[in-house]
């Protein structure tokens, strides 16, 4: 067995073991890919303060999302296509995360559906919502998530429409993937993934196939899709949403102070500043770069957490040093999911709470909900001067 020591050891491993296709859709960005860069490139800017001669005993991650408890501020973030990655990648993820103590959050555009998911794990999970034009669809996928016991509802705001990804159109990205000479001939090189999906019967999106009047295969699925995503969403519809569901609800996609002011006035119970990690706007700013402004726009009056970038346990430090109270990870447990199934998910949470768990303490600090920008070094105009 190959030693894992960071992030970037899975992600080694994820390439070598998963079709192109689904490698690709994972580890890349739209249009030149500037903004998926820099999601991680900032972080670099930050520096952590080391202090010593500090009691470091007794050191603790435990904190709190959304009110919830979690081993550590860390959450996995909804990716689609999850179960592509791997055989039920959705269940096994959930699964991990559930034993590791810390929030999993299921796409809509998952291969495993609600039911599937809320079969295999024990406790509530989190579901991530796209607003699509049906408006009867949306009612009833709301309802499953409610049945399912979901404990919160991640509203995704930065997908009204989709953001040109090159390399998932080259790939000729589809669930399951169409049997073309260059698809057949990655996947001659992919056996254990091959043998393990034949094994299973999730194949397809399982929270659009056969829950929409006409969509029974996947052959009218791309196109349905391209036409549901809802340019017209508006916060008008996020508080009719808020109110359908009934229960905590964080907004996912937020990179304007403006924009936290108003999802503070709906009333949402958090906000994440996330750009989709790099796949929709390029050329907009780093989540880590538009984190400090939105703090100030909303200061403590609203829970504020960070997606897109995070790839260590000292990004995950430095996020909460900034003011965040939360963290998302995708593709950092993506890597682990492609590489090792859910003992590679595990993997990946446990390289970032490692990770975590000694940058803290060589910053004198020793419980997670103490730490604060005292912890970092911010170089000057960080979050830059724009005109």
């Amino acid at each position: 067995m190959p030693v894992i020591t960071c992030i970037d050891d899975l992600k080694r491993l994820h390439k070598r073991r998963t079709p192109k296709m689904f490698y690709d859709y994972c580890e890349s960005g739209s249009w030149t890919e500037q903004t998926f860069r820099e999601n991680t490139t900032d972080f670099e800017d930050i520096r952590l303060r080391q202090r010593v001669a500090v009691d470091m005993t007794g050191r603790t991650l435990e904190t709190e999302m959304i009110g919830q408890k979690v081993a550590m501020p860390v959450a996995l973030a909804p990716v689609g296509l999850t179960g592509m990655q791997r055989a039920d990648g959705e269940i096994k993820a959930a699964k991990a995360a559930e034993k590791f103590g810390v929030p999993f959050t299921l796409s809509t555009m998952s291969i495993c559906s609600i039911e599937d998911v809320a079969e295999h794990t024990s406790r509530p999970f989190w579901f991530q919502l796209y607003t699509m034009k049906d408006q009867d669809y949306l009612k009833r996928l709301i309802q499953r998530a409610k049945d399912a016991k979901c404990s919160a509802l991640v509203v995704t705001l930065d997908l009204q429409i989709l953001g040109q990804r090159h390399k998932d159109l080259k790939n000729g990205l589809s669930a399951p993937p169409k049997l073309t000479a260059a698809v057949i001939a990655d996947l001659m090189t992919k056996w254990t993934w091959g043998i393990e999906m034949l094994q299973t019967k999730r194949r397809q999106f399982g929270n659009i196939v056969g829950h929409v009047k006409g969509v029974e295969d996947t052959s009218r699925l791309g196109e349905w899709t391209a036409q549901q995503f809802d340019p017209a969403l508006d916060w008008r519809k996020i508080e009719e949403i808020k109110a359908l569901w009934g229960g905590p609800v964080i907004l996912k996609g937020i990179l304007d102070p403006e924009d936290a002011v108003m999802a503070k006035k709906v009333g949402c119970d958090a906000i994440v500043v996330s750009n989709h990690g790099g796949r929709q706007q390029d050329g907009a700013l780093s989540s880590i770069r538009a984190l400090d402004p939105i703090m100030q726009a909303v200061g403590d009056d609203l829970e504020v957490h960070l997606d897109s970038g995070i790839r260590s346990g000292q990004d995950v430090l430095k996020a909460i040093a900034m003011g965040a109270k939360g963290t998302y990870i995708g593709r950092a447990f993506i890597h682990g999911l492609g590489a090792q199934g859910e003992a590679g998910v595990t993997r990946a949470l446990e390289v970032i709470r490692n990770e975590l768990d000694i940058s803290m303490a060589f910053t004198g600090q020793r419980d997670i909900k103490n730490v604060t920008r005292d912890s970092i070094l911010v170089p000057e105009g960080f979050s830059g001067t724009w005109v």
